[in-house]
């Protein structure tokens, strides 16, 4: 598995890889992840059953990406591949360039290489344009690609030039003995006569923070029994406590800050609805989260969204 978004870091495609790599390990398959280091986390690290995790040196340059340096890499990404005796080569995430430089290679030196797309890019603006033409050159090698949903597979085909006969579509899963109602806490909340509308997500702009920071004080206006739970970090998030100070919310909207993957389920049960207002989305596994935790949720209906979840609990 190679991707620059990687624990410590956490995020939909992080946990995408670590719980790929838990399954592949449970089924009796070896597994190694190569990553770039952050901070002090560097070089080789062993995680939960056993998983191998290499920290390598390289820059960073924007959003935990990596220097592009088609290069520079070859030395330790074959030392990587031989040592651990590798079969299958497997990226993920068109906007990390670590992933790029090691399909190529691997192509190369004739290891099998699976690709999985995990966002929605568009054709017309500047970082888009560069990236397709890095992701037509990078795949032209690669033996099976993946999209996370019908209209990711389609988002890909289009921007990479791939056969479509190549693209597959897997989507994203929710270990449903970690996500449950938990009942007993769900009764205590509705006893308190209000409703709980929560928010998870990294706060900024594409998130839809923005639309977030305005419907809120909207709806605390018309619905005195409604309350709000924000959890997560970025950005964006002087602009929600902005508007709780204007709005006088303190004790209408509670900002949690970061939370840590293994306290999402109890957040998701101290809520009713799950509101996302994502401005472009293939997945979203934490729709799924809240579903499975018995939230109703409500999205804005972009990218592959609406394949996720039945009408009868979302509203578009």
């Amino acid at each position: 598995m190679i991707c620059d978004f990687f624990y410590p870091k956490l995020g939909g495609v992080e946990m995408h890889i670590w719980s790929l790599s838990q399954s592949l390990l449970q089924l009796g398959h070896k597994v190694v992840v190569i990553t770039h280091a952050y901070k002090d986390r560097t070089g080789v690290r062993y995680m939960t059953n056993g998983l191998k995790v290499y920290y390598l040196p390289m820059w960073i340059m924007h959003d935990g990406c990596s220097m592009p340096s088609f290069y520079t890499m070859l030395p330790l990404l074959r030392q990587i591949l031989v040592r651990e005796k590798v079969d299958i080569v497997h990226g993920h995430q068109a906007s990390s360039a670590m992933i790029h430089q090691c399909l190529m290679h691997a192509n190369i030196m004739g290891y099998r290489t699976v690709y999985t797309d995990h966002s929605l890019f568009s054709f017309n603006d500047l970082a888009g344009i560069h990236l397709n033409k890095v992701l037509k050159m990078t795949l032209t090698g690669v033996d099976a690609a993946i999209g996370v949903s019908h209209t990711c597979r389609e988002n890909l085909v289009l921007r990479a030039s791939l056969e479509p006969e190549l693209v597959s579509v897997i989507p994203n899963a929710v270990d449903c003995t970690k996500f449950r109602p938990d009942m007993p806490r769900r009764n205590a909340v509705a006893k308190t006569g209000k409703t709980n509308v929560v928010v998870l997500c990294r706060l900024n702009y594409r998130k839809g923070i923005d639309i977030i920071a305005e419907v809120i004080p909207i709806i605390c206006q018309r619905h005195k029994d409604v309350n709000f739970i924000v959890g997560g970090d970025g950005p964006k998030k002087l602009l929600l406590e902005e508007m709780i100070e204007r709005h006088d919310l303190h004790d209408r909207v509670e900002l949690l800050g970061s939370v840590p993957h293994r306290n999402v389920p109890s957040v998701l049960n101290r809520g009713h609805v799950f509101l996302n207002c994502s401005l472009t989305e293939s997945f979203c596994i934490a729709i799924l989260e809240a579903a499975a935790c018995g939230l109703y949720v409500v999205s804005t209906a972009v990218g592959g969204l609406p394949e996720v979840l039945p009408d009868k609990m979302i509203t578009l």
